[in-house]
């Protein structure tokens, strides 16, 4: 029993772990959390844009631009907002959820 209970442990220690980075991958996945992330302090919390910051508002984006649209401006920036801050399926997750603000 002794010999087991180590074993037992690092067992529990080891599968413990896997489930953080299942948890970070569907987090990372979740377009208004991202959204969150890193769009929210320029273009507010509720898509409202903040003007001292020179964001527009992104309530009705989806109306303006189409989701490849927006997903180029996230990967490739434009005026102010810096380029890269998503890429790849999370830049096309948050382009697709606001391509859906009308």
């Amino acid at each position: 029993m002794k010999k087991i209970l180590p074993f037992i442990l690092i067992l529990s220690i080891l599968a413990g772990c896997g489930g953080s980075d299942n948890e970070q991958n569907s987090a990372s996945l979740d377009p208004e959390m991202l959204y969150k992330q890193k769009c929210a302090s320029c273009h507010g919390a509720e898509l409202e844009g903040i003007p001292s910051s020179q964001a527009p508002a992104l309530t009705n984006i989806g109306s303006k631009l189409s989701k490849e649209e927006i997903e180029q401006i996230i990967i490739d920036g434009v005026s102010n907002m810096p380029a890269g801050l998503y890429k790849g399926s999370d830049a096309a997750a948050v382009a697709e959820w606001l391509a859906e603000k009308k």
